[in-house]
């Protein structure tokens, strides 16, 4: 079953949505999956991105915030029955496969250098040499990654970064999920599935391969294609 937001207005309820796209739009336009007529939510209010088992909310900067169970957001992993509050209507989230990890978004999204601990710091560097100058993000420990094994008959891929001071170095995309990116700039998630490897935009524009936008769905990636993220180009590749 996918995960699903229930939309009610005082308590009655207004409609069911499944989150069966990987990027869903809450606001007051019509151009949005999920439409709420109301003055008090923005044309463009938040988004959802669902990765995986796991969705994440996003306020996309509302004149009057998000909030979840009370409390205003600007990121948040959802959790099974939290309560999304735009204006006066509420989106209550069902999903019992979510992740049950306590960490909001904040602390799932990218951790640069000079941000976490020495020790994590190390950890971060131990698992990806490369990504200790800041130009590309250490890969970010997600909710539901470590419950999502990578397929093992998968050729491994890797990106390699073509430029910036970090030329050269390598990633293995050994887990199921990879975050890459600044926050509060671009990111992105790399996922590995049966059927391959996908990108997906998650905050900011989305990146580009190739030369081109891929917009807001997942993007199959293939052997040579290049990324560009966050001013970074990175060549992703497959073991032969």
């Amino acid at each position: 079953m996918p995960a699903k937001l229930i939309l009610s207005l005082n308590a009655s309820v207004l409609g069911e949505f499944d989150l069966e796209k990987e990027r869903i739009t809450i606001g007051r336009r019509p151009d949005n999956d999920i439409q709420v007529d109301n003055l008090a939510v923005s044309g463009k209010h938040s988004a959802i991105i669902t990765i995986l088992s796991d969705s994440f909310l996003e306020d996309l900067d509302s004149t009057n915030g998000t909030y979840v169970n009370g409390k205003l957001i600007k990121k948040h992993a959802l959790k099974n029955n939290d309560v999304i509050s735009v204006g006066k209507h509420e989106l209550k989230y069902v999903n019992d496969a979510a992740s049950a990890d306590e960490d909001d978004f904040e602390k799932t999204m990218i951790i640069r250098p000079g941000m976490v601990g020495h020790a994590a710091a190390a950890e971060k560097a131990a698992e990806a040499p490369g990504t200790s100058t800041g130009d590309v993000a250490a890969p970010a420990p997600t909710p539901g990654a470590a419950a999502q094994p990578a397929p093992t008959a998968l050729p491994l891929g890797k990106i390699r970064v073509l430029n910036g001071p970090a030329t050269g170095k390598e990633l293995e995309l050994k887990k199921a999920l990879i975050t890459l990116g600044r926050t509060g700039i671009q990111v992105a998630v790399i996922t590995r599935r049966p059927q391959g490897y996908f990108i997906t935009h998650v905050e900011g524009t989305p990146p580009i391969v190739n030369g081109n936008s891929i917009g807001g769905q997942a993007h199959a990636l293939k052997d040579r294609d290049v990324v560009e993220l966050a001013s970074i180009k990175m060549e992703f590749s497959v073991d032969r």
